[in-house]
């Protein structure tokens, strides 16, 4: 368990797969959970399920592409909670394999503007409640795709996820005067909605030197809260992979 009662959490993308895993995990350790999502009627089930055990969820429906809708969105945590203490940028797009000169620019922008402009929009209005506080942690969802490019990978996607790397990076280097961590974390394959059209996906994780399978999203739950806890406390700037030993070799 770690220590959060009366802390407030927002976890953006928490109405599935990684997201909703990180809502429920810092519910259950006492925290105040902000579910930020597009789809509602998933987004205020993951909330329901917060509540019926005992937990304190709102759901807030956001679209993090827009700032508007993020501006939307803080207003009125500051409304209701009046702080944050946790941000979880996890809101994304999966990208279909197109290679780059067969890409329409329309698609190169849709995953760019919620991949990367959703985290930068996120953090831009997350730090600045933070800032007053003078303390705060944010984890952004990066990707192992951030960390090495990939043939059979959409550009757009691995580009979005290398940018969500250097922003975190120079976000944490700005803002550790005020007591704010900011670190990224590099999931490999976990088992979530978005990749349940990966063909043979169990698969994917039987080579050689690795753990031999996928990942879950509570696993990826547990690496969030860990690094927004206290016993994380002296990391900051941060990618950390979640892979199973995939980029080890």
């Amino acid at each position: 368990m770690y220590e959060m009662n009366g802390k407030v959490a927002l976890v953006t993308g928490g109405n599935s797969g990684m997201g909703k895993a990180t809502a429920l995990a810092f519910a259950s350790n006492g925290a105040k959970v902000v579910i930020a999502a597009r789809r509602a009627e998933n987004g205020y089930a993951v909330a329901k399920s917060i509540s019926e055990q005992g937990g304190d969820a709102i759901f807030i429906q956001t679209d993090v592409q827009h700032e508007s809708s993020v501006q939307d969105l803080m207003k009125k945590i500051d409304s209701k909670f009046g702080r944050i203490d946790y941000a979880f940028n996890n809101a994304g797009v999966w990208d279909v394999e197109t290679t780059i000169h067969e890409m329409p620019l329309e698609q190169w922008r849709l995953v760019i503007d919620v991949n990367l402009t959703g985290v930068f929009l996120c953090m831009k209005h997350e730090l600045r409640m933070m800032i007053e506080q003078k303390n705060g942690s944010i984890v952004n969802n990066s990707s192992t795709s951030g960390l090495r490019g990939d043939a059979s990978s959409s550009a757009s996607y691995s580009a979005s996820k290398h940018g969500v790397i250097g922003l975190t990076k120079t976000a944490s280097m700005q803002n550790a005067q005020y007591g704010i961590r900011i670190n990224a974390i590099c999931p490999g394959w976990v088992d979530t909605p978005m990749v349940e059209h990966v063909e043979d996906l169990y698969s994917v994780g039987k080579i050689p030197g690795t753990l031999g399978r996928i990942g879950s999203s509570e696993e990826i739950a547990e690496t969030v809260l860990w690094l927004c806890s206290e016993k994380a406390s002296f990391i900051t700037g941060q990618s950390l992979v979640v892979d199973g030993g995939g980029l080890a070799g």
